[in-house]
């Protein structure tokens, strides 16, 4: 049947809507394949990216199931995961129960507020600090209100949290401590700012600039130190810190109320500013002065030394050498401004000859360089070609110097061989002394004793060798003693010249008869020595003199009493001479021939020196028995000088003598007897002008002295020997003043005598041919 057009349009139509209808199928198809295909691989992809993810996803529906993946159940310990949340803490793996009871609480408030929560759970067993993370799940993922729950593993970042906060806690502590000790050092410190102004300061700082507190400092810009050469503080820091170097320097301020010097240093922190600090080194430099004081006091002494000393530094330098270790090894003086190593120190001594020959010099050079590592002194003893002995002390210093001390000993071993000889000759002159000697040391024990000594005792001599106590010595000569008794006596004698160093003596009797003279005397040494003398003879000597003695005396006191009563029994045959003469020269048995006046009146004349004789004789023997009578009473000196020069006026003019007499009313007064001072001044005047020739000079001074008055009287007469003067003031004529002036000799010593009686003194100073001298000294 053949089909109309129209039917065939149609069934092409139809054929064509169905062709492009498979078309359109298929090409559909294969794009859902294709966006089914896409979907699986992305949903391979993402399952991988969540399993390799640092976080698990957990999804718990509102009946407490769970859903996820068994990554998880590794994380919480556990086989597989459980398919309910109250599953999570079975075995021993799991949540804990009160962080499992956290959880489910959690879980459940966000499944009903949708309320998101985080916490941090630590499994069983475990260290690992899991973070946990929900929220309500989206209704893509689940309906009907389940919770996703995400697991983040962040052990190592909790690791490292928790060391970043015990660091920072201990950061903060040691923060606090150094803020605590800057706050407590001593010493001022200080922080600035980049722009260089004070920002900290510590309470040193504040006390050391007088402030109120750190922040007056802060506020005002105290600053501690002042401007120095033109720089202030701050800009010293400045340099400081633009250098990015330390700055340290030594400058005066006042800390307090005193003028200090401080040891300043400013430290640069980068961008952060500037610290600084000020050391207080006023002491250290006052030790300081002090020290090179003591050095240059030390230095001075050891060049008073005669022992050579030397020092080497820890170079090996020669750093100090005294003037005798100079002389001793014969130095040169370029060595004070080079100074020489202690090889070269060698090397120089060497040349000159100051050493001692050696055979292999090098070597025995390096030994001696080995002195600065010993650990004690060396000591050497060297003997140079010149003879000189040197006593080498080598003492190793703790800085790694050296000491070295050189003691010239040449004199003292010829010292030492002096001394030797001085012993034999002091044993030999003990032995020879006519005396007994023993030296005891302070413990009693005999040290040394001559050959006499044994045998004045009666002791055999080996009995000596043991060098025997001074006990046991007088037990043995205590029966030889007229009372053993007196042993005491002996070793008291001893005692005390040993321990009590003093000087006792003593006498004792043997049972022989002999008497025995002992003493004591202490050593310089300590010991004592006792000495011992047969004195016998000149004890009966003594008692000889002492007999003799006693009848001088006893004569003298004859003779005394002899002349007092021939002066009192010449008095009255002279007294009826004198009164008859002065009768005849009065004309009573009639007028007289000018001869018979010129014998009267030299009757007179001679009755008066007579008479004045005999009292002078009374005074003296009264003087010299100490019964003469003194009648003290106030005496000015000048008045009384003048008094008694013109009582001999008529004398002075006769022989045409210049007498001057000095002073004044300064010369003061005394106290004296006025009649016996003035005999006894009158005395001295008339020997004065007795022994001056006609036209000749004499002198009276008076004056005041410490020690009292003075009054002094001279001539310019003939003088006298000292022969002659001694015999004067015994009381003899002198022969050469007796032709010339016939003068008694009694004037001199009754002068001293009343004189001393008022306490005072006659000295008399006399030369043949140039006159005598006078001096009265009263208190």
């Amino acid at each position: 049947m053949e089909l109309s057009p129209t039917a065939m349009a149609l069934l092409g139509l139809m054929l064509a809507a169905w062709t492009f209808g498979a078309v359109w199928l298929v090409v559909g198809s294969l794009q859902r394949a294709r966006a089914a295909r896409n979907a699986r691989n992305n949903v391979r992809r993402l399952s991988r990216m969540i399993e390799d993810s640092p976080a698990i996803p957990l999804l718990v529906k509102p009946d407490g199931k769970m859903e996820g993946p068994e990554r998880l159940a590794k994380w919480l310990g556990l086989e597989k995961l459980p398919g309910f949340l109250s599953e999570m803490d079975s075995g021993d793996g799991g949540l804990s129960a009160e962080d499992l009871k956290d959880l489910r609480e959690a879980v459940r408030r966000t499944q009903k507020t949708a309320a998101p929560f985080s916490m941090v759970v630590t499994p069983k067993g475990s260290t690992k600090s899991l973070a946990v993370r929900g929220q309500l799940a989206d209704p893509v993922i689940a309906t009907g209100g389940a919770a996703l729950v995400w697991w983040f593993d962040f052990s190592e970042s909790q690791g490292e949290l928790s060391r970043l906060r015990a660091e920072t806690a201990r950061a903060r502590n040691d923060f606090a401590a150094l803020v605590g000790l800057i706050e407590a050092a001593p010493m001022p410190m200080w922080f600035r700012s980049p722009e260089m102004d004070l920002r900290l300061v510590n309470s040193a700082y504040v006390k050391a600039v007088g402030a109120k507190d750190a922040a007056a400092v802060v506020d005002q810009q105290i600053e501690l130190v002042e401007t120095v050469d033109g720089l202030s503080a701050a800009q010293v820091a400045q340099q400081a810190h633009s250098r990015d170097m330390p700055v340290e320097r030594i400058v005066q301020a006042t800390v307090g109320s005193q003028r200090r010097t401080l040891r300043v240093s400013d430290l640069p922190l980068g961008e952060e500013g500037v610290a600084g600090y000020a050391i207080d080194i006023e002491e250290m430099e006052e030790q300081t002065r002090a020290f090179r004081a003591f050095r240059a006091a030390q230095r001075s002494m050891l060049d008073q030394l005669s022992v050579g000393v030397a020092q080497f530094d820890p170079d090996r330098l020669l750093s100090f050498a005294n003037t005798p270790f100079q002389r001793i090894f014969e130095l040169p003086s370029s060595t004070r401004v080079d100074p020489p190593d202690f090889d070269r120190f060698l090397d120089i001594a060497r040349d000159r000859g100051r050493l001692p020959e050696v055979r292999d010099f090098p070597a025995w050079r390096t030994e001696l360089g080995g002195w600065f590592l010993e650990d004690a002194p060396v000591e050497q003893a060297w003997t140079l070609s010149d003879g000189m002995h040197l006593r080498i002390v080598a003492q190793p210093m703790p800085d790694g110097g050296l000491v070295l001390v050189a003691e010239d000993r040449s004199e003292q071993l010829a010292l030492s061989a002096t001394r030797d000889t001085l012993l034999r000759t002091r044993t030999a002159t003990f032995d020879s002394l006519f005396e007994s000697l023993a030296v005891f040391a302070p413990d009693g024990r005999m040290q040394l004793w001559n050959r006499s000594f044994p045998q004045i005792w009666g002791l055999p001599e080996e009995s000596l060798d043991k060098h025997p106590h001074v006990d046991k010595l007088l037990d043995r000569i205590a029966n030889r003693l007229a009372r053993p008794a007196q042993r005491k006596a002996i070793g008291d004698v001893v005692r005390a010249a040993t321990l009590d160093r003093q000087e006792r003596g003593g006498r004792v009797v043997l049972s022989d008869g002999r008497t025995l003279e002992f003493a004591g005397v202490p050593l310089p040494d300590g010991n004592g020595l006792l000495t011992v003398l047969d004195v016998t003879d000149s004890t009966k000597a003594e008692e000889a003199l002492r007999e003799r003695n006693q009848a001088l005396e006893e004569a003298d006191a004859v003779k005394t009493r002899f002349l007092a009563n021939m002066s009192y029994e010449f008095r009255t045959p002279l007294t009826s001479i004198g009164g008859f003469a002065e009768l005849l020269q009065s004309g009573v048995a009639g007028e007289l021939s000018d001869q018979g006046k010129e014998y009267v009146a030299a009757i007179i004349a001679s009755v008066e020196r007579l008479s004045q004789q005999i009292e002078s004789v009374l005074d003296l023997t009264q003087s010299e028995a100490g019964l003469l009578p003194i009648a003290p009473e106030d005496v000015e000196l000048l008045p009384f000088a003048t008094q008694v020069v013109r009582a001999r006026e008529e004398a002075i003019e006769a022989k045409n003598i210049t007498l001057d007499l000095r002073g004044d009313k300064t010369a003061g007064v005394v106290s004296a007897d006025r009649r016996q001072l003035s005999r006894a001044i009158g005395n001295l005047l008339d020997n004065a002008i007795e022994a001056t020739p006609d036209g000749g000079r004499i002198l009276v001074a008076l004056s005041r002295r410490k020690s009292g008055a003075r009054i002094v009287i001279s001539d310019n007469g003939e003088g006298m020997r000292p022969s002659e003067l001694a015999r004067a003031m015994d009381g003899y004529r002198i022969a050469g003043r007796e032709e010339n002036s016939g003068k008694r000799g009694l004037g001199l010593p009754l002068a001293r005598q009343l004189i001393e009686a008022h306490g005072g003194k006659l000295e008399i100073q006399s030369e043949k041919g140039a006159g005598t001298t006078a001096t009265v000294t009263l208190p």
